[in-house]
């Protein structure tokens, strides 16, 4: 094993594990990770929930106990995930505090069925935020046009944010928009800016999945060049328009009343092609105050072969620029890609969400008393 995960701790990337059940909480893996692998946060969302709830492992007495009480199957969902999100959350509370309130975060997702629809992701958000009632969470709002508003209404009302499915440089830039337009709103308020965290999750292996797709289509020996590059590229362009709005005098003016900047986080960072190495989106990723959340196979493979060697992102740009263009000149639209990508990741959540609630269901009715 090397110390590639202290390493990349150094270089200031926050490791996050991107996965949490139960038996993680209880069995004290989580515990364990934090302790010895450098973890200082983690993240769900409703693939992830539908896994551990559909594994049964650890969730069939509070399943039985909301059979006998006859609730709704939404409200069943709720109650078991926030119980976790609160668990891990106590967990992680030593990171939260030791870090300013940086890490030690827990997100938790609102419903997706919600995604196009800014008043009720808000009403969702405030919630989630009073149900599982734990400071170092962060509320899953995604970056659709119509979850732009409610960004901003969220962090306005001193909630913490984790803004999440963001394909695009141009609904990145969008994203960091609606987080100041927050902050303004919540310093109009009188709210204690320090208090206010937020991450903007940035996708990253999907947009090699399908450009490299497209680039296979296209069969030439160019295309084959450009394979496994438009990731990192998206991402590396993505951290120079994080540097350039947090440098700017709209920036200045909130940092000076106690703001905290909007980190990058590397989402989707588990590699898809085998013939990519397996710490690709690990290694060529690292730059201080940003994020990784790895599935634990990635955050294994890290610990064991991951070559951290300093910042691999800026002084990137001018390459990572030509790379995109090098997709344009050979046909691939990349405002098509990230649109597709965008509308999959909702539809994809959407239909985890609904696998959930039929799988919940059936054992609600499974363990509901005889009549």
């Amino acid at each position: 094993m090397t110390d590639a995960l202290k390493r990349l701790s150094d270089e200031g990337v926050a490791i996050w594990l991107d996965d949490l059940s139960r038996k993680r909480i209880t069995s004290g893996n989580l515990a364990e990770l934090i302790d010895q692998s450098h973890v200082v946060g983690v993240t769900t969302n409703p693939s992830i929930f539908q896994k551990a709830i559909s594994s049964g492992d650890g969730y069939e007495q509070q399943l039985a106990d909301l059979a006998v009480r006859g609730v709704t199957v939404e409200e069943a969902i709720r109650m078991i995930t926030t119980a976790d999100v609160r668990d891990a959350a106590d967990i992680l509370r030593p990171v939260f505090d030791a870090t300013d309130g940086q890490d030690g975060r827990v997100s938790i997702e609102v419903d997706p069925r919600l995604a196009h629809n800014t008043r009720a992701t808000v009403a969702e958000a405030k919630q989630l935020a009073w149900l599982v009632d734990r400071p170092n969470t962060l509320i899953k709002i995604p970056a659709t046009q119509a979850g732009l508003p409610a960004i901003a209404e969220v962090i306005g009302k001193g909630i913490s944010v984790n803004v999440t499915l963001i394909f695009s440089l141009e609904r990145y830039r969008a994203v960091m928009d609606a987080y100041l337009t927050g902050l303004e709103k919540a310093k109009a308020a009188g709210l204690d800016l320090s208090l206010i965290h937020s991450v903007a999750s940035f996708f990253v292996s999907r947009v090699d999945t399908e450009i490299d797709k497209r680039l296979d289509a296209l069969g030439t020996a160019e295309a084959k060049e450009l394979r496994g590059k438009a990731a990192l590229a998206n991402a590396r362009l993505a951290y120079q328009a994080y540097e350039e709005v947090f440098s700017s005098d709209r920036w200045a003016a909130l940092e000076k009343s106690g703001a905290n900047k909007q980190r990058a986080l590397w989402a989707s960072t588990g590699v898809k092609d085998p013939a990519y190495k397996d710490t690709l989106y690990v290694d060529d990723l690292v730059a201080p105050n940003t994020v990784n959340t790895m599935p634990e196979a990635t955050l294994e493979a890290t610990a064991d072969h991951g070559q951290i060697t300093g910042d691999t992102v800026r002084g990137t740009y001018e390459q990572a620029k030509a790379e995109l263009d090098a997709l344009a000149k050979v046909g691939i639209s990349y405002d098509d890609v990230v649109q597709l990508l965008e509308d999959e990741g909702v539809e994809k959540f959407e239909a985890s969400w609904n696998d959930l609630l039929k799988s919940t269901e059936a054992e609600l009715k499974r363990l509901a008393p005889e009549a």
